[in-house]
């Protein structure tokens, strides 16, 4: 306990928290601040500090979940929040332990880890995508796209709703991949297929998006019959390696992160063997700014198995020697923040729902990722990147006008 105390007054020192010990012992840290409203943790058992010193996300995640940790004076959001901003990227910290021992076990998992074999990927992929479709309903916009939404202001002030900056995200994405009416397209990872139907929407294009997840794939298949569009937007079960081309373009939203960076050079091999000679991609993904690094444990355990976030740096060495070029590069910051922000207040809003559909610790899991994944893109070392790639240096005008032409036209629809 003497060194959680010690670990405590480090992480906190805005805002104040109170911990309250198994054993009736108290500790208050930091200082009253209009920013944070004051909190206090209530360990229900003894091995609660220990487990947090070992191992801080799994450990607190884990007590979390169990129930071993009350939050007293708001909610698992509140709480991540006061430790994130008290520890942010910018200032040089981190919430997790660097001893030793810490980074050795980092070394050999990254190095068990780095590959999403074939033989497990469909499995990774039906861990978190498999779960029920009701589940993603209650807390996602209608379209129910599960990436980033785009929006105009960092504290959202217009107070766009999710649905618009989902909406106004596929227009960001799809400016930038210049197309043209009867131009085929691979949707890469395309979820319930909502990128998939946009696209052909506005522009008249044949989509096949492919999966590995086969609940995402009965949606969307359905999606496609129903606005009577099967024959121009279809959908696959189908690994990336498997799918035969060409494309004229090619799509990914969210999947790159699934990879695996032993995978990288196979991934840009496959794209660019599928991609026609003026073809261009456009890759959405999570991504580090901090450097090359490791799926954290309470991550790899319960939410993504075999997903790993990559270092921008570590897509351009996987792209490189591919005859693959790099045309543009954009890094959305808070935009992610904001969009998990909003799930989370959906999720708490069906909370009744959730519980019935799983338990009350299932809840408490998925609150507890929201809240970290919320955090870690407004306080921690998580961004978006917008990576676009072509074949031939001339497949697209010279400047970027093109895409704020487009996207302009696009949300004024």
């Amino acid at each position: 306990m003497k060194i959680f105390d010690r670990v405590l007054r480090r992480l906190v020192t805005k805002g104040q928290l109170t911990v309250f010990y198994a054993d009736g012992r108290s500790v208050t840290v930091g200082s009253p601040d209009p920013d944070f409203p004051p909190l206090a943790l209530r360990f229900l058992d003894k091995r609660v500090p220990l487990d947090i010193v070992k191992d801080p996300r799994l450990g607190m995640a884990e007590a979390y979940i169990d129930g071993r940790v009350a939050i007293e004076g708001g909610g698992i959001m509140e709480f991540v929040s006061m430790i994130r901003q008290n520890n942010a990227w910018e200032n040089g910290k981190s919430i997790d332990a660097k001893g030793p021992v810490q980074r050795a076990l980092k070394t050999v998992r990254r190095k068990l880890w780095k590959a999403n074999h074939r033989s497990r990927s469909k499995a990774n992929v039906a861990h978190h995508y498999d779960l029920s479709g009701a589940l993603y309903a209650l807390f996602l916009d209608r379209d129910r796209q599960y990436s980033c939404a785009y929006f105009p202001d960092a504290e959202n002030e217009a107070g766009i709703s999710l649905e618009q900056a989902q909406e106004d995200k596929k227009a960001h994405i799809a400016a930038k991949l210049y197309l043209k009416p009867g131009m085929k397209v691979l949707d890469i990872g395309c979820g319930w297929g909502g990128m998939a139907l946009y696209l052909h929407k506005h522009f008249g294009v044949d989509v096949t998006g492919i999966t590995l997840s086969e609940e995402q794939l009965k949606v969307a298949r359905q999606r496609a019959i129903d606005a009577g569009v099967a024959d121009h937007v279809r959908f696959e079960l189908i690994d990336y390696r498997d799918i035969e081309g060409p494309f004229d373009r090619i799509v990914s939203v969210g999947m790159f992160e699934h990879v695996g960076t032993a995978d990288y050079r196979v991934f840009y091999n496959k794209c660019r063997d599928l991609l026609t000679q003026d073809g261009v991609m456009l890759i959405h993904t999570i991504g580090r700014v901090d450097g090359p690094g490791i799926t954290d444990l309470f991550t790899t355990k319960y939410i993504f198995p075999g997903g790993y976030i990559p270092a921008l740096s570590e897509m351009v060495a996987g792209s490189e020697g591919t005859r693959l070029m790099i045309t543009d590069v954009e890094v959305l910051r808070i935009h992610y923040g904001l969009t998990i922000r909003d799930w989370y207040k959906r999720t708490m809003a069906h909370k009744a729902e959730i519980v019935a559909l799983y338990d009350e610790r299932f809840f408490r899991l998925w609150t507890f990722y929201l809240a970290g994944a919320a955090t870690v893109f407004e306080h921690g070392s998580m961004v978006n990147f917008q990576v676009q790639y072509v074949r031939d240096r001339r497949a697209l005008p010279i400047t970027r006008d093109y895409m704020i032409e487009a996207e302009t036209a696009l949300r004024g629809r």
